[in-house]
């Protein structure tokens, strides 16, 4: 395990697992690290170095007050790239994490990435506005944040069935595997949680798009009902160049854990190419 220290003194706890070209992980909300550790071991025994770290407020890295706005959560996987030594290495953002990337490109110019990948990702604007038809009312993630306020572990039953699609096939993942998701989720700090939701629910990432100059995967589910993939995933295919959608029929938005074996091969080939 590395420790990787932000410039405002928060500790980032990053997996380093095998050896090669480095590939980072970074998680959705509100889960840690360990929710890549399938891909993660696939691909490490692939011949890649996998660094997975868990985002600021969450898993076991430090919690602080403050730094849950994208511009700062580019700067913590900037400088676990520059600390890391992780020179020419290949990005994967799930979810909340694909916002992560997208400021990085912009912000940081991309620098020492060779390859992005989008799993599921929030990009490029999740928030409806009259220029964004396609987006989430305001209301629904203001309701959201109060049934977190009023009975965290309660809310995050129901959203892990959504976000695995048990509510449609339950026997999408296990009992255990949902048990597993909401315990990861409550280790997260509620102020993290609730400053994160605001973060990945009215950044638009619309102007980020043209930053990525590099080959991107994006992957989604097309029965994902937490990121709808109407209002993503089509949309940043649209907007960034030389990218490539592959879209997974009847898939919801946890697909580490329901497509496991597939997203593991679809990004190990994308490596590859």
């Amino acid at each position: 395990m590395l420790s990787v220290t932000t410039a405002d003194q928060t500790k980032l706890y990053v997996k380093d697992w095998g050896n090669g070209t480095p590939v980072i992980l970074i998680h959705g909300w509100p889960l840690s690290a360990d929710s890549w550790d399938d891909q993660a071991l696939a691909i490490a025994e692939e011949g890649y170095r996998v660094l997975a770290y868990d985002r600021r407020g969450f898993g076991r890295s430090s919690q602080p007050w403050d730094g849950y706005d994208y511009d700062i959560l580019s700067d913590d996987l900037a400088a676990v790239i520059e600390q890391t030594d992780a020179q020419g290495a290949i990005v994967v953002g799930f979810s909340m994490g694909g916002g992560e990337v997208a400021r990085y490109m912009s912000r940081h110019g991309g620098k020492s990435l060779v390859k992005a990948a989008l799993v599921s990702s929030v990009l490029p604007f999740r928030l409806k506005t009259d220029d964004n038809p396609t987006g989430t009312e305001q209301s629904a993630f203001d309701e959201t944040a109060a049934a977190i306020r009023a009975d965290r572990a309660q809310f995050l039953t129901g959203f892990f069935d959504k976000f695995f699609g048990v509510n449609n096939h339950p026997d999408a993942v296990s009992h255990e595997l949902l048990q597993w998701a909401r315990d990861g989720a409550l280790q997260g700090s509620l102020k993290a949680t609730l400053e994160c939701l605001k973060s990945f629910s009215s950044t638009d990432f619309r102007a980020d798009l043209a930053a990525f100059k590099v080959p991107t995967l994006i992957i989604h589910g097309v029965d994902d009902q937490t990121v709808p993939i109407d209002a993503s995933a089509r949309l940043a295919a649209m907007g960034i160049a030389n990218s490539t959608l592959i879209e997974y029929a009847g898939a919801p938005h946890g697909l580490f854990a329901t497509h496991k074996q597939r997203l593991s091969d679809d990004l190990l080939q994308f490596f590859a190419s």
